[in-house]
């Protein structure tokens, strides 16, 4: 999961150079997009396809596969419903964003990203429940190996609509597009070839029993509480992009803000795939009937953590001062990037 979360951050990294290298104006408007994406798209879909995870890894622990199947099937119609509202909202950026104070030159910018990224929405919604379903039947290695071919497709990608074909901006959004294409086809690919698909639809489990454990209550109830846990932990931060915005030189403080969440999610994957670790190993665990080891493996994960948060402090205190020449030569931006 480590391996997993490195890669995905990696395509992000590529894209945040790409706008770097178009100029402040491009790193800002994208950077606001991107905050405004997560704020209103990414963090609500990625909490609602957590809700399936106590589902599926108490399912997998329990030796009920028809039962991680339906989930994953329900919770990606529950995401592609959610998706809808989200779209309206995105096509309507422009608005909201000088409603928020934002200046008119970023705004256009991050509206031509935004709506280049529409087509994310439907590949978020297959994207997270297939990586939940096979996180919490511990197939990490396929996940690991599909983010490794989607990251190495995705610098000619950039490099192909953003430098050679001059689409600017909006090529780095179709960059991030194909990118996450690419590793939902590979993804769903491996879910049908492995035979994940026929044993799933095969297992011969009590019809009643499959709906109450999984009925569209109770997935519903577990993916709002996931989300609005998720959304509070993320809106947060991107939140802060917008205030940047009203700023006395918002190109700056903006494009300054976006590289310190660069920065602040890189470190976010140690403890977040630590995380996803845990959790797996908790309701894989209480699905099986031992309660002592799920306590266990919190104990431990909690412990971990901790070693985590003080290593991840002492990384952005060392590197602080040259971590944003990575993304812009402008002097004033590295400046506020090293001060935040």
């Amino acid at each position: 999961m480590l391996a997993t979360g490195l890669l995905l951050y990696s395509r992000s990294i590529v894209s945040m150079l790409f706008l770097g290298r178009l100029g402040p104006l491009a790193l800002a408007g994208g950077s606001l997009a991107i905050g405004f994406a997560n704020i209103t798209g990414y963090s609500v879909l990625s909490g609602l396809a957590i809700g399936m995870e106590p589902i599926c890894g108490q399912a997998a622990g329990a030796g009920k596969p028809a039962l991680l199947f339906l989930t994953l099937r329900r919770t990606v119609i529950l995401l592609l419903a959610a998706s809808l509202p989200i779209a309206v909202t995105w096509s309507s950026i422009r608005p909201l964003l000088l409603f928020l104070g934002q200046s008119e030159d970023i705004t256009r910018a991050a509206e031509s990203y935004l709506l280049c990224s529409l087509p994310d929405l439907l590949l978020h919604s297959l994207l997270h429940p297939l990586r939940v379903f096979l996180r919490t039947q511990s197939q990490t290695l396929p996940l690991a190996s599909s983010a490794a071919v989607a990251l190495f497709l995705h610098l000619p990608a950039n490099y192909l609509l953003v430098t050679f074909l001059g689409l600017g901006i909006r090529g780095v959004a179709f960059a991030a597009v194909l990118t996450n294409l690419s590793l939902t086809l590979l993804l769903s690919a491996y879910v049908h070839l492995s035979g994940l698909c026929d044993r799933h639809g095969d297992h011969e489990d009590n019809e009643a029993e499959l709906t109450h454990a999984c009925s569209r209550s109770t997935l519903i109830s577990l993916a709002l509480q996931s989300c609005v846990s998720v959304c509070l932990e993320w809106w947060w931060y991107e939140i802060m992009v917008l205030l940047c915005g009203l700023l006395v030189d918002p190109k700056s403080t903006v494009a300054a803000m976006g590289i310190l969440i660069q920065t602040t999610s890189f470190i976010y994957i140690f403890p977040s795939s630590l995380g996803f670790g845990i959790s797996t190993e908790v309701s894989y665990q209480l699905g099986a009937g031992r309660p002592d080891r799920a306590r266990r493996a919190s104990v431990v994960g909690i412990w971990c953590g901790a070693l985590l948060g003080a290593t991840a402090l002492c990384f952005a205190v060392a590197v602080r001062g040259k971590w944003a020449l990575m993304f812009t030569a402008d002097a004033d931006i590295a400046g506020l990037a090293a001060a935040e």
